[in-house]
């Protein structure tokens, strides 16, 4: 852990399926693995869960990515239809493009990729993940937090890289889907069940576990700064 550690935050922009969609990216000083933040439904860049986990996992040494996949016009719509939240066709669509983008930006090019998906976000990331399966060395692991990983059911088989799972013990609907998920899992893959944590894991500490367990995760499979 880095308490000092100085990250090179600053604010993107690229086009993808004809919008305009932004992000936060933090680069930490000599990492070698990247984390892709997957929002789910009502969430974004600037969501206080998400910059939390961020920033725990930059100070273990991993840059991350935090993208908006609705542009601010979607949003907006979203609000009022709710319909985007579950097109998880066109949310993977985006998550392959930003990783494509990774993949070409002289920053991050050379940094070994992994996804983390909340809520409905979890599904896209998945199904993303599951579109690499060719192409095992680009996306290497993927972190769910109080997911919908059923959401993306018939693709979980294709899925290569390790997985975790992360619920809360009071999410007991939620818990169950992803047993369910998880049962149809092929690669490496583990469940978590925090006690007493709901599901969006506002109960004191329930986060600070959360940000624990996928930081040891995305160590293990994508590495840590020098």
């Amino acid at each position: 852990m880095k308490p000092d550690l100085e990250v090179q935050e600053r604010e993107i922009q690229m086009t993808l399926d004809s919008v305009s969609l932004k992000g936060t990216l933090g680069l930490v000083p000599g990492a070698t693995g990247l984390v892709l933040f997957v929002h789910g439904s009502g969430s974004g860049r600037f969501s206080s869960r998400n910059r939390f986990v961020a920033r725990e996992l930059q100070l273990g040494g991993l840059s991350t990515l935090l993208f908006d996949l609705l542009s601010e016009e979607e949003e907006r719509v979203e609000q009022f239809s709710g319909e985007l939240r579950f097109n998880i066709e066109l949310l993977a669509r985006r998550v392959v493009g930003v990783t494509g983008w990774l993949q070409r930006n002289p920053e991050t090019q050379g940094l070994v990729i992994g996804y983390f998906g909340a809520s409905t976000g979890a599904a896209a990331a998945l199904e993303a993940a599951a579109r690499f399966s060719d192409q095992p060395d680009v996306v290497k692991a993927v972190v769910s937090r109080g997911g919908r990983p059923d959401l993306a059911m018939d693709s979980l088989a294709s899925v290569v890289a390790p997985t975790l799972l992360i619920v809360g013990g009071h999410d007991h609907v939620v818990i169950q889907m992803n047993r369910q998920a998880f049962s149809r899992l092929t690669a490496p893959k583990e469940i978590k069940i925090i006690p007493g944590a709901g599901h969006l894991f506002e109960e004191p500490g329930t986060l600070k576990e959360v940000a624990r367990l996928a930081r040891e995760w995305f160590l293990r499979y994508l590495g840590a700064a020098d």
